[in-house]
């Protein structure tokens, strides 16, 4: 599965891209029908500490799905987006299933 990562307005380094890229494959066993990923990393500019945001965006065939958070890390905003992209992928294969 073909997996872009774009962070703005900073520079991400190799390791969280290659763990990005890791995670994100690992979709995959939950849908077979994938065909590529956008990652988006940002700094939210409020005060408080939670303010690392990861967007990521599923794309497979007739639908794409997105998911948004924010926590402390980067590494926790992804965790969360892909359990959210987790159970949307189980929701929609469970729909495929029954139509």
């Amino acid at each position: 599965m073909d997996v872009s990562i774009n962070s703005i307005h900073f520079s991400a380094d190799k390791k969280l891209k290659e763990l990005i890229h890791s995670k994100v494959n690992k979709l995959v066993t939950f849908h077979d029908g994938l065909l590529g990923a956008e990652v988006s990393l940002k700094i939210d500019k409020s005060e408080s500490r939670e303010n690392k945001v990861a967007e990521i965006k599923i794309f497979i065939k007739g639908s794409d799905f997105f998911a948004k958070k924010q926590s402390k890390t980067f590494e926790e905003s992804v965790d969360e987006c892909l359990e959210a992209m987790r159970k949307q992928l189980l929701k929609h294969k469970e729909k495929e299933r029954t139509s």
